[in-house]
């Protein structure tokens, strides 16, 4: 079955369901400067804008104005992965008593997915929760992290060790963001998008086989195809999922292997989905070796990462380090890593039955 294709003109909008904390994703152009759109969640009490240094000389202006006659006060932070700590949580609180923000107010989380999960931690730790609205930015944000209330930061110990489940009052998704986003961006952010075909739906994947050359050149309708079904997807993982305690763990496919290679080389050095495309050719080549994967399968899978423009090769580290740094992640259950394989393209499955000599053979880069 095909993947229908998504206008790039208009408003989509689905829905996160979670009952009283259910809100609505919104795709589309110009939505940044869509005064409707926003005030029916941005409350009329004082807010905060939690933007970078990158995005704000781009975007700030232009949700300044679409708020025109709110109170919005400002806080930008550096660009990049290494400021996504307790350190920037702290200023955003600062910034939020600074400006007299009470619990009837807001944070708007204008930028990529660092902005989005400190900013939502702050929101989730302020007054002990305050709403916040998720505006990102970045490809990888619109498709993955900004969406299911996942927030936190990173520890010298690992990535996302302190956090928070707290969902946003609504995600705004402005297309024409993605015009300004580098080009290395815009590839980290497909490997999320990859990682939707692979552990949910065959025909995605196979879309996006076709699809990569018009998605690395922007083509506003594929794009907005992928970001829509991407979406789709994690909505209806989280909607029966919230808080991770069964089947949402496959959303984290590759990821065990990408967060021990951002945790070694150093936050910032390696993008967030640049680590995920490698953890995810490591979880497929440990699927391989455990026989729930075929090599043609596999192959597929190395062939549309190297299409997107994604890394394959992980950096070196002895097997010890890499199991080190694995067991900190949070995936851990009775002291035993619970893996995310693939049992073909399109399904995955939570595992903590695989071979330890095949793991190890897999980390060190065996064939």
């Amino acid at each position: 079955m095909a993947v229908p294709a998504a206008k790039s003109a208009g408003m989509q909008s689905l829905t996160i369901d979670l009952g009283a904390r259910s809100y609505p994703i919104y795709i589309g152009s110009g939505l940044l400067a869509a005064r409707k759109v926003l005030e029916r969640h941005v409350p009329q009490t004082s807010c905060l804008i939690v933007t970078n240094t990158t995005v704000a000389p781009l975007y700030l202006s232009r949700l300044r104005q679409a708020l025109a006659g709110r109170a919005l006060a400002e806080c930008v932070i550096e660009d990049g992965e290494q400021y996504k700590t307790l350190a920037t949580a702290s200023r955003i609180i600062d910034a939020l008593a600074s400006a007299q923000v009470h619990r009837d107010g807001a944070i708007l989380a204008l930028g990529g997915g660092v902005i989005g999960d400190v900013a939502g931690f702050a929101a989730a730790c302020y007054q002990r929760g305050i709403g916040y609205l998720q505006l990102p930015t970045t490809l990888l944000a619109q498709v993955d992290s900004a969406v299911g209330g996942k927030t936190g930061v990173n520890h010298p110990a690992g990535k996302n060790l302190i956090g928070a489940f707290y969902q946003p009052l609504a995600v705004v998704s402005d297309l024409d963001t993605l015009t300004t986003l580098p080009d290395r961006e815009l590839r980290a952010g497909l490997a999320e998008v990859i990682k939707y075909g692979l552990i949910a739906d065959a025909d995605f994947f196979a879309w996006l086989e076709g699809a990569m050359p018009r998605l690395v050149a922007r083509d506003p309708e594929a794009l907005a195809t992928a970001i829509r079904r991407s979406c789709e997807m994690k909505a209806a993982v989280v909607s029966a999922d919230e808080r991770e305690s069964g089947r949402r763990a496959i959303l984290n496919f590759g990821h065990t292997f990408g967060h021990a290679i951002e945790a070694a080389t150093g936050y910032g050095s390696w993008l967030h989905g640049e680590a995920v495309a490698v953890g995810m050719l490591q979880a497929a080549a440990l699927s391989v070796r455990q026989g729930s994967l075929d090599s043609v399968s596999y192959t597929r899978i190395r062939a549309l990462i190297a299409a997107a423009g994604l890394p394959s090769a992980p950096p070196a580290l002895p097997v010890s380090e890499w199991l080190r740094l694995m067991r900190m992640d949070k995936k851990v259950a009775g002291n035993r890593l619970r893996l995310i394989l693939l049992h073909g393209i399109g399904e995955a499955v939570i595992s903590a039955e695989y071979d330890d000599a095949a793991l190890e053979a897999t980390l060190s880069g065996a064939a």
